[in-house]
């Protein structure tokens, strides 16, 4: 099981927003927007039901950033 930089402050990302170009702010995982419950969730468990069939078995964490200028919202796959 890896370690996602962006959950455990290792590192940041602010990725450009595809539609106007401005900095894209780091939501945290995606995972924890599902439901009131899923931040308690282990987050392995939720790799396996997130709708992206390889993140688990590729190390990745599924990452929702959103632009604060336009709204867009993109989530990046984030290499553990």
């Amino acid at each position: 099981m890896g370690m996602c930089p962006l959950c455990n402050g290792f590192s940041s990302l602010s990725p450009a927003c595809p539609d106007c170009g401005r900095s894209m702010e780091n939501k945290g995982r995606e995972a924890d927007y599902y439901d009131d419950y899923s931040p308690y969730m282990p987050i392995d468990q939720m790799k396996l039901e997130d709708g992206y069939p390889a993140d688990f078995a590729k190390e990745e964490c599924p990452h929702l950033f959103k632009c604060s200028h336009c709204g867009n919202g993109k989530v990046f796959l984030i290499k553990e």
